[in-house]
């Protein structure tokens, strides 16, 4: 989500540059089909196992939101590979679990 990438801003300037070249991707609408499934799927998950369901909000919203869009996620994150067994999305990793610091 465009938010969590901003908020890797270090500072203004680069904050700026970086909504600048966020701006020329298609904005993904928060619907209350996506807050539905990302309910779904951590309900699913939680009954798989206690505590499974412990994933980042954000995770959740982001893969509920590729579900609805048929897009993918481009991650580098392990969630998106666990959120991906039980929604429908693309799960692809930026590179090599453990590769970058």
């Amino acid at each position: 989500m465009r938010l969590e990438i901003l908020l890797s801003a270090p500072d203004g300037y680069s904050f700026d540059t970086l909504a600048e070249r966020l701006s020329a991707l298609r904005a993904a609408p928060l619907t209350t089909a996506v807050i539905r499934a990302a309910e779904s799927s951590m309900r699913t998950l939680a009954h798989r196992s206690a505590g499974a369901q412990r994933i980042p909000i954000v995770d959740y919203l982001v893969a509920a939101t590729a579900q609805e869009m048929g897009a993918a996620v481009l991650h580098y994150d392990r969630d998106y590979d666990t959120l991906s067994e039980i929604m429908e999305f693309g799960s692809a990793w930026l590179a090599p679990p453990g590769s970058l610091p």
